[in-house]
């Protein structure tokens, strides 16, 4: 395929119309009392026999926690932690907002969720970050690896044409194409085809571009950062599990800490100013180490943009019997995070993932399209922003914005829009004018403001950004913790090579050994047909120890 030939998806941007305007009305989900009944599975009828069965499950209270209970007629009862503090689990409920949802959902409802995924017309939120396997190869075999990559004797590698159309697919997604992808795997680096699909997303009209990488590749060589970077690369998502050996060694059989440092270091050579630290916490083997990543982060702020902690996912290759021994939530986290940082950032300062959502809203009004909005449910992640002054010292966004009174602020913006009120535009930046009050250090009001009364997009709060880095948290879910409620609500989608868009969770814990199955081939035949390079080809014979 000529890479000239490639036109953007859609041709021309998705516009607001007065007949559908109402429908963006900003609403909140009710809070709910607990205990309350959900849906999940049973994790043994999964994990022994392959079979998806749907049971009822329960969240209650009990010795402050969220716990998650749920009994499957064959296998019994199963008890494990939701969350692991009821008042932020509260707290996080009160900022749940109502999303605009999908469109066009890609398969219908017959068997129902957690079967359907496709997306089914059961899903209530759209893409907001897409992500596509580009390989099952990896130049890792880490003993914790969701993706279970580079096992068994098959490979999984959808041809060009294939995740051409995937990204084609993905960026038909209505009322909102989807604005992110990541290329991921395996290890996306160890395909020889990574640049072309990099360069493709941006002719696509992917905003944001990146790949979830451990960085071997990119730690050895600038030149080959380079070639990504010219392709069009946004952003580095990287496995990173601490500041010492120790975690690299439990978590990833090698002492992979030389190499992120250089990885870093590569970026910031080339001027590539947006990596992401990407830590799997595992209780026992990083979380002592929470405090120290944020200030490593703060430290290397001049290309760290972001740390988005993972608490670790019983899924996958992992040890299964060791399930509570790891388990940590994400208040557990948050808790961690407070108390290693010595108060600076409490946990009072965490909003849910979905309270994002009237940004999102507010922007798409004033330009007059539709825009993304986070829209997961409220358990599914949390998230807070840290503001850096210029000596390196830090300080929570609150103190800084008042965070609350913002949010409201755009939500009324919003709904000046979607109930049609006279003057939308005009009173609307009023609003903002108004909104002076919210901001505490005035010095970086212009930078977010102009943001809004300008040009209303995203581009235009980089300023601002520099000045930030943003602490996140997502706790994937897991055949234990499993609840068919998160999944309606995702909004990280994986695109397959069938047409389908796959919600995070369920691709992780049911379709992936499905997906794989169906479209993998032997390592003989890909070979013949695909004429590795020795980067490929090593992935498979000779995965990376320390010190090659």
């Amino acid at each position: 395929m000529a890479t000239d030939d490639v036109k953007p998806v859609p041709e021309t941007p998705v516009k607001h119309t007065e007949s559908d305007l109402s429908r963006y009305h900003v609403q909140k989900y009710p809070v709910r009392e607990l205990p309350y009944t959900t849906q999940s599975i049973c994790p043994e009828c999964l994990l022994t026999d392959d079979e998806v069965h749907v049971i009822d499950a329960t969240l209650y209270e009990e010795n402050g926690k969220v716990m998650y209970k749920k009994t499957c007629e064959k296998h019994g009862e199963f008890i494990d932690v939701y969350w692991g503090d009821v008042e932020l689990f509260k707290k996080a409920q009160t900022w749940w907002y109502k999303s605009v949802g999908l469109d066009n959902p890609r398969t219908e409802t017959v068997k129902g969720c957690p079967e359907d995924c496709g997306q089914c017309p059961e899903h209530k939120s759209h893409t907001a970050l897409a992500l596509i396997d580009v390989t099952n190869r990896c130049n890792l075999r880490c003993p914790i690896c969701f993706a279970v990559a580079a096992e068994g004797g098959d490979i999984y590698e959808p041809d060009p044409q294939e995740v051409f159309e995937m990204l084609k697919n993905l960026r038909s997604n209505l009322p909102v194409p989807a604005p992110a992808v990541q290329f991921a795997g395996g290890e996306p680096t160890v395909s020889k085809n990574l640049p072309q699909y990099i360069k493709w997303a941006k002719q696509l009209g992917f905003r944001h571009v990146q790949i979830a990488s451990n960085v071997i590749r990119i730690g050895k060589s600038k030149e080959y950062l380079q070639e990504l970077r010219n392709a069009g690369l946004s952003t580095i998502y990287m496995q990173f599990d601490g500041v010492t050996p120790g975690p690299y060694l439990a978590a990833r059989g090698n002492d992979l800490l030389p190499l992120k440092k250089q990885a870093i270091q590569n970026a910031r050579e080339i001027g590539m100013e947006s990596l992401v630290l990407v830590p799997t916490v595992v209780r026992g083997v990083n979380d002592d180490q929470l405090g120290d990543i944020v200030q490593f982060a703060v430290d290397n702020r001049d290309v760290i943009r972001c740390v988005n902690f993972q608490p670790v996912s019983i899924t996958g290759r992992i040890d299964h019997k060791a399930r509570h021994q790891m388990r940590i939530t994400i208040p557990d986290v948050i808790h961690l995070i407070e108390k290693q940082t010595g108060g600076r950032i409490p946990a009072s300062d965490w909003y849910p993932v979905p309270s994002m959502m009237p940004v999102g809203r507010a922007l798409g009004m004033i330009k007059g399209g539709p825009e993304l909005e986070l829209s997961s449910h409220f358990a599914c992640g949390m998230s807070t922003f840290i503001f850096i002054d210029e000596d390196g010292s830090y300080k929570p966004i609150t103190q800084v914005i008042d965070v609350d009174s913002f949010l409201v602020l755009l939500e009324e913006i919003s709904n000046l829009y979607a109930d049609q009120k006279a003057g939308a535009s005009t009173r609307a930046k009023a609003k903002l004018a108004a909104g002076v009050r919210h901001i505490k250090k005035k010095g970086i009001l212009k930078d977010l403001l102009s943001a809004f009364l300008k040009r209303g997009d995203y581009d235009s709060l980089a300023k601002f950004m520099r000045r930030v880095i943003m602490l996140g948290i997502m706790h994937f879910q897991d055949p234990y913790n499993f609840d068919l409620e998160r999944v309606q609500h995702c909004d990280v989608n994986y695109a397959v090579p069938d047409g389908r868009i796959i919600p995070f969770c369920t691709m992780n814990t049911i379709h992936r050994s499905r997906v794989e199955e169906k479209f993998s081939r032997p390592i003989e035949e890909w070979r013949k047909g695909h004429r590795p390079t020795q980067v490929e080809e090593e992935s498979i014979s000779k995965p990376y120890k320390t010190g090659q």
